[in-house]
């Protein structure tokens, strides 16, 4: 009986494109219908720095061209942000949760990365400078060969959360 009520509403969607309320009172919006998406946060262009953003969740943040120098991202969930073309001077990122996330072209000079989860999350492009990654998971991470060759001379540590090794989530040799 689920199946059937889900193919009446995949078709509702596809035949009459715009918001449909759903059983129990949500509402669906179909693409090219009306839509009220909007990401949940936004910070484009933003100086946000020495902010605390620590223990907040931000899944799915957006930083673009953003200044995040001495920035408290401490135990955040970040689960699917995109940082792009931004600075992290001095940002602490110690247990944070970045899995999925995309980091491009991002700046880390000086960084507190302990702890912190990278897995899954994709960081072509991004610069690692005097940073502390002990006990960060770069597990399934996409990173450049440079990037990753980098890491592996620094990495030590296990993750407290997932329990991985810092050097073999980096594929260390």
């Amino acid at each position: 009986m689920p199946t059937i009520i889900a193919l009446i509403l995949a078709s509702i969607l596809v035949f009459f494109p715009g918001q449909v309320m759903l059983p129990g009172g949500g509402n669906a919006y179909a693409a090219g219908g009306t839509s009220q998406y909007k990401p949940s946060l936004s910070y484009d262009n933003a100086v946000l720095n020495g902010e605390d953003f620590s223990g907040k969740n931000l899944q799915t943040a957006v930083f673009t061209t953003a200044k995040l120098d001495d920035t408290n991202f401490a135990g955040a969930d970040l689960t699917g942000v995109v940082i792009s073309s931004s600075t992290l001077n001095r940002t602490n990122l110690h247990g944070a949760n970045l899995t999925q996330g995309l980091l491009d072209q991002v700046r880390f000079v000086g960084a507190d990365l302990s702890d912190a989860v990278f897995v899954e999350a994709m960081m072509l492009r991004s610069t690692f400078t005097d940073v502390n990654i002990a006990g960060a998971d770069f597990t399934d991470a996409i990173l450049g060969k440079l990037q990753q060759k980098e890491l592996c001379q620094i990495a030590t540590g296990v993750n407290s959360k997932t329990g991985v090794a810092t050097r073999d989530s980096l594929g260390c040799k």
